[in-house]
């Protein structure tokens, strides 16, 4: 008699958590039908692909297709890790990547924090719309831009450096510049776009705070290290754990527009080596592995450092 109480009230409960959850997604709906092309464009685009992933451990073979191409298991990583070069593409895109993360990440920190102390709207206005542009521009124009500027012969810091009495540095035909133009040429074009966020969340501090601070003498500077960072920290640990999560994901085109012969030693990164392994040599099973290696490492970044900034500062992304 008990069981069937006990199995009468699991009815019941399922029934209701149904209904519940039906009249949950009817009651926001309209906030539902916003998201279902979103929802779709990751589920065609990002989730369906990854069944493509498998190649990675066959022979794969266009014509015979991934069902009927044969099983190599993990050769194919074991001969990227044997490939005489793997290793400096692998410290290339690793040192890009530290690079970026150091100088590229805190930069639109930096530009959020002094837009904000502008007090001149129209003048932060202008301002704003100024840094947010470079972010618009391909990288094939960003690239003509910079080779222009650097040129050796014509370029405005090469005129600086000849007016110093120096001769003209070619950096994109010296292997020695090709980090700094990629991560220099980065942090323009992208540093603006990326304080949106920052100054979004700056808009959100109480005033109240600042006001506070002045009555008991706090200066600007003592503010921002005592209000302004504290506030904007749950910010700043979501966007380094997305940041760390892409931390070999460089971009095939940022690098590849300032790539050339003279300087591929230095600035060829995993990306461009999938491009031209990949699609021009049809090495599509090993190139597949070396992308599969890549976010393999970036879901090992993203876990790690969400588990350490769960300990550290309370903040996740799950």
């Amino acid at each position: 008699m008990a069981s069937k109480v006990q199995a009468s009230d699991n009815v019941n409960y399922k029934s209701i958590t149904k209904k519940s959850f039906l009249s949950f997604m009817w009651k926001y709906r309209a906030l539902y039908l916003i998201s279902l092309p979103g929802i779709i464009y990751f589920f065609i685009f990002k989730y369906i692909p990854l069944f493509g992933s498998i190649i990675a451990f066959q022979d794969y073979n266009i014509f015979q297709g991934i069902m009927g191409s044969k099983w190599v298991g993990f050769e194919h990583f074991q001969r990227m890790f044997a490939h005489y070069d793997f290793i400096n593409i692998l410290n290339n895109t690793l040192l890009l990547g530290l690079y970026d993360l150091v100088l590229g990440f805190p930069a639109p920190i930096v530009l959020a924090l002094l837009l904000n102390e502008l007090r001149l709207v129209l003048f932060k206005r202008v301002l704003q719309t100024i840094v947010y542009m470079p972010h618009f521009l391909s990288w094939v124009i960003v690239s003509g831009i910079a080779i222009g500027i650097l040129s050796p012969s014509t370029g405005i810091v090469n005129q600086f450096i000849a007016w110093l009495g120096y001769d003209p540095i070619y950096f994109l035909g010296e292997e020695s510049y090709i980090r700094s133009v990629l991560i220099g040429s980065g942090i323009w074009r992208d540093s603006g776009y990326g304080t949106i966020i920052y100054l979004a969340a700056l808009a959100g501090i109480n005033p109240d705070l600042y006001e506070a601070a002045e009555v008991d003498g706090a200066s600007r500077w003592r503010q921002t290290i005592s209000i302004t960072l504290p506030s904007l920290m749950p910010t700043i640990m979501i966007l380094f754990l997305l940041h760390i999560g892409k931390f070999l994901d460089l971009g095939f085109e940022r690098v590849f527009v300032f790539l050339n012969p003279l300087n591929i030693n230095n600035g060829e990164i995993l990306d461009t080596y999938v491009y031209k392994a990949g699609l021009l040599g049809q090495q599509y099973s090993y190139t597949t592995a070396v992308g599969l290696f890549k976010s393999i490492v970036g879901l090992l970044l993203i876990v790690i450092g969400n588990m350490l900034s769960k300990k550290t500062t309370g903040e996740s992304l799950y």
